[in-house]
């Protein structure tokens, strides 16, 4: 499946995910804005993760005062994907 997602409290504006329906796990991940280095490696890290694991290591991360972060808002967007199905 694939995606767009809108983020919401991050410098990030989009990300576009791709997943594999079949076995659960991420396809490739890219952030549009935010810090290049870091998202690149978020992106690096995630590709090949199962979902759910993703989720759970990236959930409730915050940057900085923000309530929220790059990797949260990751794992906003696959639980969304994972809830669509």
């Amino acid at each position: 499946m694939k995606m767009s997602y809108k983020t919401k409290g991050v410098c990030a504006r989009l990300i576009n995910i791709e997943t594999d329906d079949a076995t659960g796990k991420v396809k490739s991940v890219q952030f549009i804005g935010g810090c290049n280095g870091n998202t690149k490696g978020i992106s690096s890290l995630v590709e090949g993760m199962d979902i759910d694991e993703v989720i759970e290591r990236l959930q409730g991360i915050t940057c900085g005062i923000k309530p929220t972060s790059c990797p949260d808002q990751l794992a906003k967007a696959l639980k969304e994907i994972k809830e669509s199905n």
